[in-house]
């Protein structure tokens, strides 16, 4: 029976929306701080981290064997790897425990099931390798949009460690059924009506890992890959702390104290804010993914680097909401196109037949940015003020506490540069000296 390749796209859509909820970290990060007191931010990023960190060596691992076992057993083994680091992450008590269970085990986890959608759509539609990228990869992105509202009702009903582990019972049996559709095509498969590009005598298609790595093309690739993901991740995977420290410096040049009311106001809408970039990131991966297929790769990259630079050059100090949420969301849609563009041009470049290994080398920069990102910003934050804020106490009192309002500014401005210094790389892609 003939196998339709939309499918497969939707299944791989169905697998990116449940991996795509790591992209909520931020809305856990003030249950967890609550939770667990003595942890400092850096403490509090750290399972984030290393759970992106991991992608390097789990998408590696993955793409060989699902190059050799197939997606649908890869997807599945990953599933079982997710709900499992879940639910140690639910019953930890100490900050190793969980950067076990949600930073290990989750990042293992994620990034095996993460690799097969990829792969296994760039093999079906070598027609509209960039659409069909960022179709693949929305709803990685999409994640956060799906299961930011889901994880902040089960966090106000149920508690942090209790809303870890059903989310890993959400996600497990949404990869599940994906799984189900996920299937490579027969050999020699080539869409109806679609003739590949025709190449030189002395030009080769499909590269191996090894053959890839010794062309500088691949570290032009990865280093501007990097840089993308850093400056990317540096704000969604703080981006409720970010919000929360400029929207309380907006209050403290004009009162003494911020409210109960306007507290929870700024707590509401970090939540939206999460919402917004996830929106803007799943719908840049099939935006930029089509610009691509029209007018190139390496333009596509260059515009998108330079957007993403400028407004992270613009972000500080914004304490407007709805300024604050236009500058992060537009992050976010650059953030969503190199997820979308990296394993098109990876394919391009280097052929589509060993896609599974050589994108997870390449998905390696997002590991490195994943590393550096989340850290960056609450490393390089500076300590403002300290302003105290009402919340609700025991009993319905009303009681005091002190917020540390956090500047950001540094961080800001060295991705912004690092994107305009990719941008400048990428446009070295054409050489033909490469």
């Amino acid at each position: 029976m003939k196998h339709n390749r939309w499918f497969v796209v939707f299944g791989a859509l169905l697998i990116q929306v449940s991996l795509g909820a790591i992209y909520i970290y931020s809305v856990f990060k003030p249950a967890l701080k609550e939770h667990f007191p003595a942890w400092s931010a850096t403490d509090i990023a750290l399972p984030a981290q290393i759970l992106l960190a991991l992608s390097a060596l789990s998408m590696v691992a993955a793409g060989k064997i699902q190059d050799r076992i197939g997606p649908k057993k890869t997807s599945i083994i990953g599933a079982f790897i997710l709900l499992l680091g879940m639910y140690v992450a639910a019953k930890a008590q100490t900050l190793a425990q969980f950067v076990f269970g949600f930073g290990v085990m989750g990042g293992i986890g994620i990034y095996t099931a993460y690799v097969c959608p990829i792969a296994t759509c760039v093999k079906w539609f070598p027609d509209k390798r960039g659409l069909i990228t960022g179709l693949a990869v929305a709803g990685f992105g999409a994640g956060g949009l799906v299961f930011a509202p889901l994880a902040s009702y089960f966090i106000a009903h149920i508690g942090i460690m209790a809303a870890l582990f059903y989310l890993g019972l959400v996600y497990f049996f949404a990869i599940i059924i994906g799984a189900q559709l996920m299937r490579v095509p027969p050999a020699g498969y080539c869409p109806a009506g679609w003739m590949a590009p025709a190449v030189g005598n002395n030009q080769k298609i499909d590269f191996t890992t090894k053959e890839m790595i010794q062309t500088r093309r691949f570290w032009i690739l990865w280093l501007t890959y990097f840089i993308g993901c850093t400056a990317g991740l540096l704000v969604i995977m703080n981006l409720v702390n970010i919000w929360q420290s400029q929207a309380a410096a907006g209050f403290a040049k004009i009162a003494g104290i911020i409210t109960g009311a306007q507290f929870s106001q700024i707590l509401a809408q970090g939540i939206l804010a999460v919402m917004s970039v996830s929106i803007l990131n799943s719908l840049g991966r099939i935006v930029w993914g089509l610009i691509s297929d029209k007018i190139g790769r390496e333009r596509t990259l260059m515009t998108i680097f330079a957007l993403c630079g400028i407004m992270l050059l613009i972000l500080n100090g914004l304490n407007s909401f709805w300024s604050f949420v236009s500058v992060v969301a537009i992050i976010g849609f650059c953030f969503g196109g190199f997820l979308a563009l990296y394993p098109a041009i990876t394919a391009d470049y280097f052929g589509s037949k060993n896609i599974g290994a050589n994108y997870g080398l390449m998905f390696s920069a997002y590991g490195a940015g994943g590393l550096l990102g989340p850290w960056l910003a609450p490393k390089l934050m500076a300590l403002g003020q300290i302003i105290p804020y009402e919340t609700a106490g025991t009993a319905g009192k009303t009681i005091v506490k002190l917020f540390e309002i956090g500047d950001y500014s540094t961080s800001f401005i060295f991705a912004g540069l690092m994107c305009i210094a990719a941008a400048l790389l990428v446009s070295r892609l054409k050489t033909k000296s490469l």
